[in-house]
């Protein structure tokens, strides 16, 4: 996949930092119920926290009880999805449309009307309060 914002992996481990480039670069998820935005229910808006775009909206957040942020849906064309069979079954990988950067994964389990929960890191995205 080609994204409009690329760095060498030494660009983005210096940027991020350790915790956040093991998820962000490296496809990893923090342990559940540990995350700093999975409580989080004031008004505002959801960004990659590699490169700066706007993922969610604070409208979209549900609590799903499954320790990370969830959300029914994300801003029109933010998210790419791709194939994910790492732990021996299907999952669908969410990525920032932007640049590439590992959110978490999307599940056709949602409560809402859209059916989908996207399950999110909290490492992996910032909050800006409207």
């Amino acid at each position: 996949m080609n994204f409009d914002v690329t760095k060498t992996e030494a660009e983005w481990l210096e940027e991020l930092g350790p915790e956040r480039y093991a998820i962000l670069r490296q496809a990893g998820t923090e342990a559940p119920f540990t995350g700093s935005l999975l409580h989080v229910s004031a008004a505002g808006f959801y960004s990659c926290g590699a490169c700066g775009q706007v993922l969610f909206n604070a409208g979209q957040k549900f609590d799903a009880h499954c320790g990370w942020p969830s959300f029914d849906n994300c801003e029109p064309g933010t998210i790419v999805e791709r194939a994910d069979h790492s732990l021996g079954r299907a999952r669908t990988e969410i990525l920032c449309s932007r640049c590439g950067g590992h959110l978490g994964h999307v599940f056709n389990d949602g409560p809402t009307a859209t059916g989908l929960r996207y399950c999110v890191n909290s490492l992996s995205i910032d909050f800006d309060e409207a």
